[in-house]
């Protein structure tokens, strides 16, 4: 399962959104409409289909509960993030805490990302891109770079 692309959404008054036919036919018939939304990184919701969200709990739990930073990374994380299930339109709702900690609106945007979705606020969203943009180079280099935890070339 590959998640990718971008794609601009509507939250509805019932925080609810819909997952693109694309993303749902990458994710399959594994997810079985589970999913777990969760605080993500720089004011995203990561959204994990269930074998996702066990892989990560898999290689959370390896790291060593003696260092303080992961004890408080596995409370805050696990105490907000949330099951929910697709509904029969493809619809997630987003419990109203973890909305309100993205600072959604009604616009947002859905971002496929490997093994997992992000949602985003839009204007959050673009704002990201457009930093970061011009140095999409050296991200990349600085991710595959031999030696630095990345992929080797």
């Amino acid at each position: 399962m590959l998640l990718t692309g971008t794609f601009s959404r509507s939250i509805d008054d019932k925080q609810r959104v819909t997952i693109p036919k694309e993303l749902r036919a990458a994710l399959g018939e594994a997810s079985g409409g589970v999913f777990y939304v969760a605080p993500g990184t720089d004011g995203s919701l990561a959204i994990y289909d269930e074998g996702s969200f066990l892989q990560l709990a898999d290689r959370f739990s390896s790291a060593s509960p003696a260092q303080r930073d992961v004890r408080a990374f596995g409370r805050l994380f696990y105490a907000q993030a949330r099951r929910t299930e697709l509904d029969k339109q493809g619809r997630l709702r987003i419990p109203p805490e973890l909305s309100q900690w993205a600072a959604l609106s009604t616009d947002a945007v859905l971002v496929g990302v490997g093994n997992h979705m992000e949602l985003w606020e839009s204007k959050r969203w673009d704002r990201y891109t457009s930093e970061r943009r011009g140095h999409y180079d050296e991200l990349a280099e600085a991710t595959f770079r031999t030696g630095s935890g990345g992929a080797k070339e």
